[in-house]
């Protein structure tokens, strides 16, 4: 995908949304390109779905400007609801109608689209057409929902947290679905607090904070501005964490930066080779004791954890 010649499918500016007590979006400025999966990352009441909901048209915007496939809401409602598919954080769908009735009832609110059937079949459902919403697992009422925002043949699909509290292999299925939209030539706006989720799906990301932007870019160089490949984090025995200063860690051989966070330390490493023998010979030397230690290579949650000193989760 080239940046220079791709359109924007999304641009917004200046974008705010306060509440009473809150500004839940302060001043957030976004471009999505036609054709990419674009992730909003960051943790619980970042801003993701405010923002997201503002771009749906379900909120007004307190201030800033929003287009969405060169069009405004104000103006041009209709014909941008019948180009948009969305998939809320959670879809309340009547137990007693059947899959295929779902479908075929969301169908009926666009003027084009795809058949039931051919629906059915890119979010495998097709063995559960007859069965009722009650009857499905947690993971085929998600795939309905999304076959409710892909059969008016979306331009642009929202996707806010799809595979919140699902178990990995309906986690999987999702992603293809969304893999396969994308493949079609169709746009993605996930929003997400799966660091899997967004470095397989997600061309760019942008991580959000506080109703900001704080980072922006493809994973790979989101990863990369650490400076470094791998993070190994260990624990202490009793009475080992004082006698450890963050400075002297982060002196050591192969180790980008240090921070302690609680009873643990973690270490941005360049080589991990290096780093590694050089703690083991340092907290020696200290004579502290190594409790726990694991090693990974450099996610986005780490990159979240360097810019705020908080992890994605627990934020």
């Amino acid at each position: 995908m080239n940046p220079e010649s791709t359109p924007a499918a999304i641009r917004c500016r200046a974008l705010v949304k306060r509440y009473k007590d809150v500004t839940a979006v302060a001043g957030l400025d976004l471009e999505v390109r036609a054709g990419e999966c674009f992730g909003l990352l960051g943790p619980n009441g970042a801003g993701k779905t405010t923002t997201v909901e503002m771009l749906e048209g379900l909120l007004t915007h307190d201030e800033g400007d929003i287009e969405i496939l060169g069009l405004r809401w104000d103006g041009h409602e209709h014909e941008l609801r019948e180009r948009l598919g969305v998939a809320l954080q959670e879809t309340k769908l009547a137990d007693r109608l059947t899959v295929a009735e779902v479908i075929a009832l969301f169908r009926s609110f666009y003027r084009r689209g795809r058949t039931v059937e051919e629906v059915l079949d890119v979010v495998e459902l097709g063995e559960k057409r007859d069965a009722w919403v009650e009857k499905l697992s947690g993971g085929q009422r998600q795939r309905l929902a999304i076959a409710c925002a892909l059969v008016g043949a979306p331009d642009l699909l929202f996707l806010d947290e799809p595979t919140t509290g699902l178990d990995p292999q309906s986690r999987r299925q999702l992603w293809e679905i969304v893999a396969s939209f994308k493949r079609g030539g169709g746009t993605v706006v996930l929003t997400t607090h799966y660091m899997e989720e967004a470095e397989r799906l997600c061309d760019r990301v942008a991580v959000m904070d506080h109703g900001k932007v704080i980072a922006l870019g493809s994973p790979r160089e989101l990863i990369a501005s650490l400076g470094a490949d791998h993070i190994v984090e260990f624990s202490l025995g009793d009475g080992g964490a004082e006698p450890l200063p963050e400075a002297a860690l982060a002196a050591l051989p192969g180790v980008k930066a240090a921070r302690r966070d609680g009873p643990r330390f973690s270490l941005t490493v360049t080589e991990a080779h290096r780093a590694v023998p050089a703690l083991m010979l340092e907290l020696e030397r200290r004579g502290v004791e190594m409790t726990e230690l694991v090693t990974h290579h450099a996610t986005l949650e780490d990159l979240f954890l360097s810019l705020t000193g908080r992890h994605l989760r627990d934020a």
